[in-house]
């Protein structure tokens, strides 16, 4: 089983093109619905009384766990965000923390066995918590975001020490570690403590660093972008979902697991919310992946 724990929200996002109001997201809905096309998920979250029963039904759907989802009075939190015509900077229009405020994650005792825990970007030190419930798990893989570098580098810096693999964007990277090249911000975060860090670069792919060696995978490449909100979210969860899937964090699951990540991605940026990532079935899946080892594959070359 894969533990995941992080936000569920209802979002409104505004794009050059659309907008959308309450759609379901959060970095738990994301890593959720990709990892569990690969491998069985327990989730730990909460919601307030307002969360539609359409979207409790559909982790269900997906054949999620929700032992440790937490329904409590209040509202659910929920962010707005608008995006700028690039597709990636986006200007966030408001933020409700809602029941989210107060959250405490409990991890069940079903749960607390799981050998692989995936921690959305929620704030460091409720990730150490959820670590402190847990019993020896072999791989754990952790997500962060720029406002906790700002305002919680010290808690992040220790949970380095107690996750094995780290997911960070290039600008995380360079913000985290004060290196301009991604290969020496990479050699910082390893020596804190995680055996591998996984460098995401949004259109232009991610990168694997465990020290001993360096992958790096391009992103699938699309034609339309609908919403990007979440992508980073489904990566990681298709990540941690192959490796489980794959049976153990080795070298070449891990690089397996970038890849499933980023054609899971893909997906998820065609629609708003998680609704193209739903309807995604295995075999899309399998098309893209080939399609994406195909772009960087060539002859010998002999000189």
């Amino acid at each position: 089983m894969i533990l995941v724990v992080g936000s569920i929200a209802l979002d409104s996002i505004e794009t050059p093109h659309e907008r959308a109001e309450d759609v379901l997201g959060g970095s738990a809905t994301f890593i959720c619905a990709a990892a569990a096309k690969l491998a069985p998920v327990g989730l730990v979250g909460i919601v307030g009384e307002d969360f539609p029963e359409r979207y409790r039904r559909l982790f269900s759907d997906w054949g999620v766990d929700t032992a440790g989802l937490e329904v409590v009075p209040g509202r659910t939190f929920r962010w707005g965000g608008r995006y700028h015509s690039d597709m990636i900077h986006r200007d966030t229009l408001f933020t409700e923390l809602g029941v989210f405020e107060t959250f405490s994650p409990s991890v069940p005792e079903s749960f607390r066995r799981a050998p692989y825990v995936a921690l959305g970007n929620i704030h460091p030190d409720l990730q150490h918590h959820v670590l402190d419930q847990m019993e020896k798990p072999s791989w754990v893989v952790a997500d962060t975001m720029k406002l906790w570098i700002d305002i919680a580098r010290d808690s992040l810096e220790r949970l380095l020490g107690r996750v094995d693999a780290i997911v960070v964007n290039d600008e995380e990277a360079r913000q985290l570690t004060g290196q301009i090249s991604l290969n020496a911000a990479a050699a910082d975060l390893l020596a804190k403590g995680p055996s591998a860090v996984i460098i995401k670069r949004g259109e232009h792919g991610a990168s694997l660093h465990n020290g001993s060696s360096l992958f790096s995978s391009c992103a699938f490449p699309l034609h339309k972008v609908a919403d990007t909100t979440g992508a980073g979210d489904t990566f990681l969860g298709g990540l941690v979902g192959w490796v489980a899937r794959s049976g153990g964090a080795t070298a070449e699951s891990i690089k397996q697991g970038i890849q499933i990540g980023s054609c899971l991605a893909s997906f998820t940026v065609e629609s708003f919310g998680v609704e193209r990532l739903c309807s995604a079935g295995q075999g899309d899946l399998e098309e893209r992946v080939s399609v994406l080892n195909s772009l960087s594959r060539v002859a010998e070359i002999a000189f």
